[in-house]
């Protein structure tokens, strides 16, 4: 998994917060805090706001499709 975020955006915190609860592995990827710079999260989502989680070939844009997707993920139920 490969979490797109920034430091400063809370529902980044949301999502981290969640992955460290779970205790899943991931990728981290802070992007830059102006949107049209984020050429990265831009490549993997056809967008620019964070946070995105790709997990395989599943990418999530909005936080709480990530937080169901985690919720759901093999090994936390």
């Amino acid at each position: 998994m490969t979490l797109y975020h920034t430091e400063w955006c809370p529902e980044c915190a949301v999502v981290r917060d969640k992955l460290s609860e779970l205790d899943l592995e991931y990728e981290s990827v802070i992007v830059s805090d102006v949107r049209p710079f984020r050429t990265q999260v831009h490549e993997v989502s056809g967008q620019y706001y964070v946070p995105v989680l790709v997990d395989g070939e599943s990418v999530f844009t909005e936080t709480s499709d990530i937080l169901d997707h985690l919720d759901s993920h093999p090994g936390t139920t």
